[in-house]
């Protein structure tokens, strides 16, 4: 079986359709790497991202006789997953935005080039930023990987988590200089 290949991918979301079980542990299979790579990122740790995982799958199941064959099942399960994930996080409330700023959100936009090589973390290892990402709050957490992993702008997010614009931004912009606080307070200089 193969994802890119659009014929596979029709005979199991058929399968899936009719709950065949075959069908659905392929379609699991295939994707359960990068999507549990996806809930790792979101997540307290492993098991909390594997919940996530398991939540996910039972909605994509569910909803898979929606899946227009017009773009990857992967993205379409991607999407699931990550919407998923930001429901169990807002129903635990563990989510508590910060919409008071001290920063200047004006020179702020959604392309802005405020990004991880501005805050000279390229010299860091992805490990080393992973490693601290998953210190963030769950708010600081889910807006950065929103924003720099899914890449979806500062209004699909607000829209995303019921917060404003401005708070994506505020969110963005503190998880970022705390990132960038905790590389230097851990490793050292950010250059080295």
């Amino acid at each position: 079986m193969n994802l890119s290949n659009q014929e596979d991918v029709k005979l199991i979301v058929d399968g899936c359709i009719r709950g065949d079980r075959d069908s659905q542990q392929q379609l699991y299979k295939y994707t359960y790497g990068k999507m549990l790579g996806l809930c790792l990122r979101y997540a307290k740790d492993k098991d909390e991202a594997k919940d996530f995982l398991h939540d996910g799958f039972i909605k994509v199941f569910e909803k898979i006789k929606y899946f227009k064959h017009t773009g990857s099942i992967e993205g379409w399960i991607r999407r699931i997953i990550v919407n998923n994930t930001i429901d169990c996080i807002r129903k635990k409330n563990k989510m508590s935005f910060s919409n008071d700023s001290d920063l200047s959100l004006s020179n702020l936009t959604d392309d802005s080039e405020e990004s991880l090589e501005k805050l000279n973390l390229t010299n860091a290892s992805a490990e080393k930023i992973i490693e601290l990402i998953q210190e963030l709050s769950p708010a600081y957490k889910t807006v950065f990987n929103l924003y720099v992993v899914e890449e979806y702008s500062h209004k699909e997010i607000a829209e995303m988590l019921n917060i404003s614009i401005g708070t994506s931004k505020s969110n963005l912009a503190k998880a970022k200089g705390k990132l960038k606080n905790m590389y230097i307070e851990k490793y050292g200089n950010i250059n080295e």
